[in-house]
């Protein structure tokens, strides 16, 4: 009998703004995603939509408060890993600021610096989502 796989779901914006896209880079000592740079996401709670979600986590990780453009597209690895729903968003207010708890740092970098550091990235996704907005294919 197949294994049931059980997941959860991201959501999570995409900012740009003077030709820069906005990421974070991930406060979790001790695992694999510590210093990774991500773009500002979580997890949907029960009861929440995906589209809340991403508001809530650009206010959460980042300070500001966004409103969402489109849906760039969904990303997945494989039935073992979260699809990842990524939205471009535009800052309508607030500041940038952080949780230091969550977040090491929080950055502008342009797309060529982006491409550059896919080994600092936490997912494909980001590059994925970012490409879109650049109307790009993702470099393999």
């Amino acid at each position: 009998m197949e294994k049931l796989v059980t997941t959860y779901i991201v959501a999570g914006v995409v900012i740009k703004n003077d030709g820069k896209y906005l990421l974070v880079q991930e406060n979790r000592p001790g695992t694999e995603v510590h210093g990774k740079w991500n773009l500002p996401a979580g997890r949907v709670n029960e009861g929440d939509t995906i589209e809340a979600t991403a508001i809530k986590e650009a206010k959460e990780e980042i300070g500001f408060d966004v409103e969402l453009i489109r849906k760039l597209d969904i990303f997945q690895d494989n039935a073992d890993t979260p699809p990842k729903h990524a939205f471009e968003a535009k800052i309508i207010g607030g500041e940038l600021e952080w949780p230091k708890n969550e977040i090491l740092d929080a950055r502008w970098f342009s797309w060529d610096e982006v491409q550059a550091m896919k080994d600092k990235l936490r997912s494909e996704w980001i590059v994925g989502a970012i490409s879109i907005m650049e109307n790009k294919k993702a470099e393999p």
